[in-house]
């Protein structure tokens, strides 16, 4: 009896502590917080504040990250406010689809104070020349964002002759062979198209180490001279933060599923997240482009 007395209340303690350590499990689980994506945009021509809220969605209800999206005002075109900057100060992670902005001073230096953090950042296109101040302005050094935040080239021309080939043409893009094994291009095929016109970016940049990832080729470039460039790459910039970028970013691109894979990716390769082993499915992003 004593035997059947001890094993009920071993059987007992049992239960009450394995009840205490699933309930410690899913509190611990409640309380790791989702990472926090701030998305910062301003572009004239590439319809950035209405493509990246889509992804900010898909983020949210299917991959387990929080986001806040700031925009230029109040519109696109609106080269000197993005109202609410002072949400990179708790952010986990800076997006910048930017295009020539000449912010304030006071706005500037709440990015500058997010690159001091050395967080990690993520890049489309046109945040090569995010910023255009004239000549002599106190924040000139910012023209060349780009080159400071993605080792991108520092604006657009210049002595590297950053430039296109042509609104016309269109990009296709391949996997770099010694890139086939990234975990970033989990899921994104080995060839696809984009209506992207080609950035040139070679043969200076992407610099300090970076490793692209996806070689771009010009189909009717409207330069005979063009050549490949890369149009994907992963470094570690000036201030010591991981980032990954990309000069794709053409409207119709969002609609491409390699394209979703590869962001969708970046997003979980940039927080420290496992890539997803379960692809979400196809976000359907229809956004017209503005010539």
């Amino acid at each position: 009896m004593k035997k059947i007395i001890k094993l009920k209340y071993l059987l007992l303690v049992l239960l009450i502590l394995c009840t205490s350590i699933v309930g410690l499990a899913q509190k611990a689980k409640k309380s790791v917080k989702k990472p926090l994506i701030v998305f910062v945009t301003g572009d004239h021509e590439y319809s950035g504040e209405s493509t990246l809220p889509k992804v900010a969605a898909e983020l949210e209800k299917n991959y387990g990250f929080r986001t806040k999206f700031l925009k230029a005002f109040p519109d696109h075109n609106s080269e000197e406010n993005i109202p609410g900057l002072e949400a990179l100060k708790e952010a986990d992670i800076a997006v910048f689809f930017l295009r020539w902005r000449r912010l304030p001073a006071d706005q500037v230096q709440l990015i500058e104070d997010y690159l001091k953090t050395a967080k990690p950042l993520i890049g489309f296109r046109t945040t090569t020349h995010s910023f255009n101040y004239p000549k002599g302005h106190p924040l000139v050094k910012w023209n060349a964002f780009g080159e400071m935040a993605f080792n991108s080239p520092p604006g657009w021309g210049g002595k590297n002759n950053h430039t296109h080939y042509g609104h016309n043409s269109s990009t296709d893009v391949s996997i770099i062979p010694a890139q086939a094994n990234n975990v970033l291009l989990t899921g994104v095929d080995n060839n696809f198209h984009v209506r992207s016109w080609l950035y040139q970016v070679l043969p200076n940049f992407p610099s300090n180490g970076s490793s692209a990832l996806l070689m771009g080729h010009s189909i009717k470039p409207e330069n005979s001279k063009a050549y490949d460039n890369p149009v994907a790459w992963t470094g570690v910039n000036s201030y010591g933060a991981k980032f990954f970028f990309t000069t794709m970013g053409h409207p119709e691109d969002f609609d491409q599923e390699p394209f979703q894979h590869l962001i969708i990716n970046a997003f979980h390769w940039i927080a420290g997240k496992p890539i997803p082993k379960k692809w979400a499915g196809k976000m359907d992003i229809n956004v017209p482009y503005r010539d």
